[in-house]
């Protein structure tokens, strides 16, 4: 696995810099394609007593506002790309999400912020984060809120015998082959030794690729899944966590259940989430 092509999702609403400033470290790191996307959709209008022609006007009127915004995100990503060949941008009036997702097929790696969770946030306007995870088909890196550069010498994988942890812990591995040290973190809902019987499996793997990787196994002790392991993380010095991202429901990310929902209000670290 290795990033060729990293994909960064700018909300409309939102100053690009600090986010293109992240992704653009990551792909000098990975001497990858830099693509800029952004897009936003014009919500439904319903006709009221004014008719059918004022209500297409308010849509034309949102519409124009978006792609005006779109123009100037595009000339301000421009300015700060400069002469770099390697960058493009991809910019719709359309559902960012759904738009995202269809265009993730030209990257490795998407790259976006810390979501705005919960039923009520505007997806017209910002991606649904678990939606997106489940639709990709690529790992998606939630950046911290304070959008400092990745470093990633000390790296976290939570790990869980599921489809989701595997496919996570392939997608990572460009960070993880750099990483000093890998944690392969194991958290027991309860006594016994089901946690155990797969970590060392992981570490086997990941050291045959070169990761210098290493395992730890603890008890959620009443604690929650999602806030041991960032726990793990901080006491670590981890700045990022990776994870299979599952739940109870795969319908929304509003609907994720359990750890899934945990991380993705982690907006102190960065993490790479898999599906």
């Amino acid at each position: 696995m290795i990033y060729n092509t990293i994909m960064v999702q700018l909300d409309i609403d939102e100053p690009p810099a600090l986010r293109l400033a992240f992704a653009s470290a990551l792909a000098r790191r990975f001497e990858a394609d830099l693509i800029a996307f952004a897009a936003a959709d014009a919500p439904i209008v319903l006709p009221g007593s004014d008719g059918i022609l004022a209500a297409g006007g308010v849509l034309r009127a949102q519409i124009d506002e978006i792609e005006a915004r779109l123009d100037a995100l595009r000339r301000e990503f421009e300015s700060l790309a400069g002469e770099d060949v390697r960058v493009s941008w991809r910019g719709y009036v359309a559902n960012p999400t759904q738009a995202l997702a269809v265009e993730a097929r030209a990257a490795d790696l998407i790259v976006t912020g810390s979501p705005a969770i919960g039923p009520f946030a505007d997806h017209a306007r910002r991606i649904d984060a678990g939606g997106l995870v489940l639709s990709a088909g690529r790992p998606v890196l939630f950046a911290s809120h304070d959008l400092a550069p990745v470093e990633a010498r000390s790296v976290l994988l939570a790990w869980k015998d599921t489809r989701e942890a595997r496919r996570a812990a392939v997608d990572a591995l460009p960070f993880l082959t750099s990483a000093a040290e890998v944690l392969v973190a194991a958290v027991e809902e309860e006594t016994g030794a089901a946690a155990r019987s797969g970590v060392a499996d992981v570490v086997r793997f990941l050291m045959r690729h070169g990761v210098r990787a290493r395992s730890e196994v603890v008890h959620a002790g009443g604690a929650e899944t999602g806030e041991s392991l960032a726990k793990l993380a901080a006491d670590a010095g981890a700045d990022l966590l990776v994870a299979g991202a599952y739940g109870h429901s795969r319908l929304r990310e509003w609907a994720f259940g359990g750890v899934t929902r945990t991380l993705l209000q982690k907006s102190r670290l960065n993490r790479l989430l898999s599906c």
